[in-house]
């Protein structure tokens, strides 16, 4: 018999990123400049996130563009940092990576960054990977758009 609160139990767990690196977003939150924050603070997602997105502010509509480029290879490192952390914090490739857990965000915008940045680049295929890891970790676009504020 199985009842609404049941839930799977070979699902693996939610993963939860420790709060390692909060003054980044203190800064970001303060107005300091992203690039600033991902020079200091190297292995901050969030840092590389924000970067990315204040580039891609700037490429939007302009495909193959080298602020596209730019904003890629941000999002691509922050991507990466956040796969680290994920990994330390034991995933193991899948499973929720809530965005409801602040210390989350900084990989699930990077991801969604990377997802962007992709599209305008022509890298559809890699688009819709990042689209559908946002998926199978629980979330959304709309969803991590959302945290943007």
């Amino acid at each position: 018999m199985t009842d609404a609160h049941s839930r799977d139990l070979m699902a693996p767990e939610p993963t939860l990123l420790p709060d390692d690196l909060p003054q980044v977003r203190t800064g970001l939150d303060s107005g300091e400049d992203p690039a600033a924050l991902a020079a200091a603070y190297p292995a901050s997602s969030l840092a590389w996130a924000a970067l990315a997105e204040a580039t891609l502010d700037g490429a939007d509509g302009e495909p193959g563009t080298a602020r596209a480029v730019t904003a890629y290879a941000y999002a691509r490192t922050g991507y990466h940092r956040g796969l680290d952390s994920l990994r330390r914090a034991g995933w193991r490739g899948r499973g929720p990576v809530p965005a409801s857990h602040e210390p989350n965000q900084g990989f699930l915008r990077a991801l969604l960054a990377l997802a962007l940045a992709a599209r305008l680049i022509g890298e559809d295929a890699e688009h819709e990977r990042c689209v559908q890891f946002l998926a199978d970790s629980g979330t959304s676009v709309d969803e991590v758009r959302a945290l943007l504020g």
